[in-house]
């Protein structure tokens, strides 16, 4: 039973030092910069090492991708869709913060637009699919709603960080609230 637990601790080690190497180079250069090589280097394993843990590093990206994921819907866990969009949106902002440098650049970066299309995807569909609708409602006029919110919370985040935060972060969440879930017209800005 001890072997057991080493070989747990020695595989959890590892794939925590090939996640910090991953991180840090997701935010150092672009992802079809980063090789195995490099990032085998940077958390001091061997090749064979990685390929024990993933077949590709698009697999460790995808794992990341997911854990973002499921970190947003468990903090939007009982918020209802569309309903909540105020609490939505602000745990989005916070979330987003709590993430640091690696969800900017994950979120923002030019190179990283099918990662953040595929995490909204996965959210959207783990959420708001879940959502009971009435006989009544069309799915795809939920389609239009669910693409409006995920894209218009996504460039606000994207225009705040290419600005450089210069809005508070709560100022922001309260100007994305008013915007998201009031318009352009209905908003008191």
């Amino acid at each position: 039973m001890a072997t057991d637990k080493k070989e747990d601790l020695r595989i959890q080690k590892t794939k925590e030092a090939i996640r910090k190497a991953f991180e840090e180079m997701i935010c150092e250069m672009d992802y079809e910069q980063i090789s195995i090589k490099e990032l085998t280097q940077r958390a001091r394993i061997n090749r064979k090492t990685f390929y024990l843990h993933y077949n590709t590093l698009d697999d460790l990206l995808r794992e990341l991708q997911n854990e973002m994921a499921q970190d947003f819907i468990k903090r939007t866990e009982g918020f209802k869709r569309p309903m909540d969009m105020d609490k939505i949106t602000r745990e989005f902002f916070l979330g987003s913060e709590e993430l640091g440098k690696v969800g900017e650049r994950i979120t923002c970066s030019g190179n990283y637009k099918y990662i953040s299309r595929k995490i909204t995807n996965d959210i959207m569909n783990q959420t708001w699919k879940n959502e009971s609708r009435s006989a009544s409602e069309n799915p795809y006029i939920q389609n239009i709603i669910m693409t409006y919110v995920s894209q218009s919370t996504l460039a606000i985040y994207k225009q705040w960080v290419a600005d450089g935060k210069k809005i508070p972060l709560e100022d922001i969440i309260s100007i994305a609230t008013q915007l998201i879930c009031h318009g352009i017209n209905g908003s008191t800005l």
